[in-house]
């Protein structure tokens, strides 16, 4: 049972806080669609994407409506189209087909342009790798995804040197739009299977056929709480955000469940992610400050994300039937109100960034550099990020976009909820001769655990 003040809490939260369920995707299998034939594969594409999701959207609308709970992204996620796309080879006709299967029902992404390469890559799979620039440049909704690395497989340096090449390429083909094609593509190390969260999302080789995964928000919420027990110490801080991503969460449990009973699928999985935005108190930068830092960047902001995220990973499992996603707190710079004023303050670097996603889910995330930025340059920072993923047996991954036409001090507006992004300095050194060995980093000795 609920008590009163819990019921009123919940209430504020949701008027006041920002609270909010960020979204609810329908994770499908596409196995079934696999066909030699690219007309009928893109016809059993379509068809079962429609079919199966053809009550997400107003299923959402009315949750909202029930619960007084804004649903602010409905999403589908798909089986790996290198892998779909395999038996007949039309890689950009399966994009288009997701990108008009997507809009027929009204939702805001369909993610799972995806490969997984971090052992090496079939035919197949290098033949889609060369399509990502033309598949995200010519759709709207459409997000990809690669996977180069893993505890387990090492780092593929040649696929991590092939992405930079293929991020500069999309980066020019979306220029008119402040590159943000880029914005579509996330590289990984440690990909999950059930990921709710875009642009990274899609439905892994091990999930089942149809599932509801959800994730939910609630930066403001935590920065709330936090306000209001200035003279708590630490110890009592970490308590005080458990409790708080427990409640957080259990929301995303309620519409998970009720919005997989109205569509007749399978519940899944609940992505604990603290999900900020560019909305003034729905920052997980502010949390970081209102824990006791001036900025974050300063000394202390990576000790400050590593509880946070342990705390909402504490809180939140033991609200949900089903714990997954990603699950932490996310720290993408143009999303992040305070993350935005940081860099812009010249408070917040590259290099810390990367320090901090060494705690925290995922990575370098939503990053705008210059413009002229080398393809090498791109791919290092891809092999740091995935370095830390391997070694750490965790999640990372890089959302980089080189703004064509863009340098340090400019600024780009992406909209809406991908925000603002000031472009960031990149350290000048050069590390092509590095990129340019390729071969696989192997995987740490701590791997091999049979």
């Amino acid at each position: 049972m609920f008590t009163e003040n819990e019921i009123l809490e919940t209430i504020d939260m949701l008027d006041n806080r920002h609270l909010d369920v960020r979204t609810v995707t329908v994770a499908l299998s596409l196995l079934d669609c696999i066909d030699g034939d690219a007309a009928r594969c893109r016809k059993k594409v379509y068809d079962k994407i429609t079919r199966t999701a053809e009550r997400l959207v107003p299923v959402c609308a009315m949750l909202e409506k029930r619960y007084g709970v804004a649903i602010v992204n409905k999403r589908i996620s798909v089986t790996p189209i290198s892998i779909v796309g395999s038996a007949c080879g039309d890689h950009i006709g399966l994009a288009k087909t997701l990108d008009k299967a997507g809009k027929t029902l009204g939702v805001d992404f369909i993610g799972g342009y995806s490969a997984l390469v971090q052992k090496g890559a079939t035919a197949a799979e290098s033949a889609f790798l060369d399509t990502l620039p033309e598949a995200l440049s010519t759709t709207d909704i459409v997000c990809g995804s690669v996977n180069v690395a893993s505890s387990r497989a090492g780092i593929n340096l040649d696929a991590v040197k092939r992405l930079g090449v293929i991020i500069k390429d999309l980066a020019y083909r979306t220029r008119d739009n402040n590159s943000f094609g880029c914005g579509k593509l996330v590289v990984f190390c440690n990909a999950v299977d059930d990921n709710p969260f875009m642009a990274g999302a899609f439905t892994g080789l091990s999930e089942g056929e149809c599932a509801v995964n959800v994730g939910v928000s609630g930066p403001g919420v935590v920065e709330y709480e936090i306000s209001k027990h200035p003279d708590h110490d630490i110890t009592a801080i970490c308590e005080l955000i458990k409790r708080t991503a427990f409640k957080i969460t259990r929301l995303g449990q309620l519409i998970g469940s009720a919005a997989a009973a109205e569509l007749g699928l399978t519940p899944g999985i609940v992505d604990l992610s603290l999900a900020p935005t560019p909305a003034v108190g729905d920052s997980v930068a502010r949390v970081l400050e209102r824990i006791g830092l001036s900025t974050v960047g300063a000394c202390g902001t990576t000790a400050c994300l590593a509880l946070l995220n342990d705390a909402v990973k504490k809180g939140g499992v033991m609200a949900a039937d089903k714990v997954g996603g990603l699950s932490g707190a996310f720290i993408p710079v143009s999303e992040d109100a305070g993350m935005i004023d940081a860099v812009r303050g010249g408070r917040l670097s590259l290099e810390k960034l990367e320090a901090m996603t060494a705690v925290c889910s995922v990575g370098l995330d939503m990053i705008a550099v210059p413009g002229d930025t080398p393809a090498a340059v791109i791919s290092a920072m891809i092999a740091d990020e995935c370095a830390i993923g391997m070694i750490n047996n965790k999640t990372t991954a890089v959302r980089i976009i080189p703004v064509h036409g863009k340098t340090v001090g400019d600024e780009v507006d992406f909209g809406g909820l991908f925000g603002t992004a000031p472009i960031m300095k990149v350290n000048g050194g050069d590390p092509s001769v590095f990129v340019d060995r390729g071969g696989i980093i192997p995987p740490p000795i701590h791997s091999f655990k049979n």
